[in-house]
């Protein structure tokens, strides 16, 4: 509950209201507690207080229940003994809904949400997909390679496609960027498929989101809630807890350097946030700590909501100074290390001993350390944590639809659209080839014609060559004869037998000589 200028969140043993101050709220948070202890209602209560104080808050609604606080919440019995006890009716507690905006990666039940895949990049692509050391490189190297070239990679059939492109080229691109195994790119492209298989065809597209649109206000000036629907991102960890961090990633990115302001500029709940940290290689979790260590000068207030505080690496855990510890169970050795080190992560409070409280809490109580002015961690402080003022539990779906068709953003974001990217660029390109090897094809077959017919033109002409060459001999030769015959007649006259024979055999070879010399000629 917002009062007085401070996020009102308990009351403890002695009736002393414990309050998170505003100008400390982006110095990062954590709510832990086992399963049942309250965890949901502290991170309702915050967040409505946030939207009291005008800043925007994102959150994930794993279970489907925080879909409520956009409708105002209901009196019962029990709400008014908390409402009396706490004097909340003095306070100005009222029962009202807030601004939501629904979101979700399959747009079954909310705002289309999508980004691209240049956005999100090869680190954390290679995380969704499961990819190994070398895999990941390789990954690596075709967006530098897309980079390089200028194709703009949006969705899944552009990463497929450059995927290709680079196994068709490998050897082309060894020599700058270095051997690639066809066997590695062919294994990164059937990760792709499973990944389209789970949704990732709808996930990597435009518009893609920008996260600048967050940055709202409702009606009266309240912060909007951006609710990410996950009950069925939920199922696929990796995709979910990426997702997170990309949107985390985008706002140290895009949000201008701020410091110390009054309040936030944006508060972000990671609920579920054991799956951030869980199989992360060392260079993501060095990411992660880094965009929380820095996040905080952007204005942007980081809690991790989980159900035991070893989840959280420690790097990262040395980062959340605002603290509400719920509950834990103690079975095991291996728990009881668990609470230990709960425990003595908040500044003893001599009235009570912390390890024995976290193990003795009920539902909705907590230990609560915040901050104070002097950016000192107060001491630890049993606590119970105000009701919320918005509908506890999930909403219809005609009022989920009503509320998401009614966003200013739905129109925006609502209808995808495919740009010229990587895989018509490619497309075009290979048509191009395809073209140009038919034209190829079609010269080659028309020049072997051409030759062809000049061959069977030669070979007329040579046939037609001999024939002649064949009459001429045998006009020769009948002149010849002819010429032979006179002659013999005349010497026959004079000589007798023996001069026609010697004439017709000499003027015969006489006229094959002369007929024949003159057509070679």
């Amino acid at each position: 509950m917002y009062k007085d200028g401070k996020v009102w969140m308990a009351l403890n043993d002695a009736g002393e209201e414990i309050c998170l101050l505003p100008a400390k709220a982006n110095r990062h948070g954590l709510i832990a507690g086992a399963t049942g202890t309250g965890k949901t209602v502290t991170l309702r209560v915050m967040t409505e207080a946030f939207s009291d104080m005008g800043v925007p808050v994102f959150l994930a609604d794993v279970k489907g229940d925080l879909a409520g606080m956009m409708a105002p919440g209901t009196d019962s019995e029990d709400m008014k003994k908390r409402i009396e006890r706490f004097g909340l009716a003095q306070a100005g507690f009222s029962y009202q809904g807030y601004p939501v905006t629904f979101w979700d990666i399959y747009g079954q039940k909310g705002i289309q949400l999508r980004t691209t895949v240049s956005e999100i990049g090869p680190v954390l692509l290679a995380r969704i997909l499961n990819l190994n050391e070398l895999q990941s490189d390789i990954l690596s190297i075709v967006f530098k390679i897309a980079d390089d070239e200028g194709l703009l990679l949006v969705d899944t059939k552009d990463l497929k496609s450059m995927l290709n492109y680079v196994q068709e080229n490998n050897k082309a691109y060894a020599a700058e960027y270095g051997k690639m195994s066809p066997a590695s790119i062919a294994a990164i492209l059937r990760a792709v498929v499973a990944l389209e298989i789970d949704g990732g065809d709808v996930f990597f597209g435009e518009p893609a989101l920008s996260v600048t649109d967050w940055l709202t206000q409702g009606e009266g000036g309240k912060g909007m809630i951006h609710v990410l629907d996950s009950e069925s991102l939920i199922n696929n960890g990796r995709l979910y807890s990426t997702f997170l961090l990309w949107l985390l990633s985008e706002l140290f990115e895009t949000m201008p350097e701020v410091g110390d302001l009054d309040k936030p500029k944006m508060i972000f709940f990671f609920d579920e946030a054991h799956l951030l940290f869980k199989d992360a290689p060392k260079t993501l979790l060095d990411k992660i700590e880094q965009v929380v260590k820095l996040v905080r000068s952007k204005g942007v207030g980081v809690y991790f909501c989980t159900q035991n505080p070893r989840d959280i690496p420690d790097g990262v855990l040395a980062q959340l100074s605002n603290r509400v510890q719920h509950a834990l169970r103690a079975y095991t050795p291996s728990d009881q290390k668990s609470v230990k080190a709960a425990a003595d992560s908040f500044r003893s409070n001599p009235d009570f001993d912390t390890y024995d409280t976290i193990m003795a809490l009920g539902t909705g109580e907590a230990v609560i350390s915040f901050l104070g002015e002097d950016g000192i961690p107060g001491i630890a402080q049993k606590s119970y944590v105000l009701p919320p003022q918005s509908r506890m539990g999930a909403i219809t779906d005609a009022e989920r639809e009503q509320k998401i068709k009614g966003s200013i953003l739905y129109s925006k974001y609502a209808n995808a659209y495919d740009p010229d990217s990587a895989y018509e660029f490619l497309e075009r390109m290979g048509l191009e080839k395809e073209a140009e090897a038919a034209r190829a094809a079609e010269e080659e077959a028309k020049r072997k014609e051409e030759e062809k017919a000049a061959r069977e033109e030669e070979k007329i002409r040579e046939k037609e060559a001999a024939a002649k060459r064949r009459a001429s001999m045998s006009v020769g030769s009948s002149v010849a004869g002819t010429v032979g015959r006179e002659v013999g007649k005349t010497l026959g006259g004079k000589f007798g037998k023996f001069g026609k024979t010697l004439g017709g055999n000499l003027g015969s070879s006489l006229g094959r000589g002369i007929l024949s010399t003159f057509f070679r000629k």
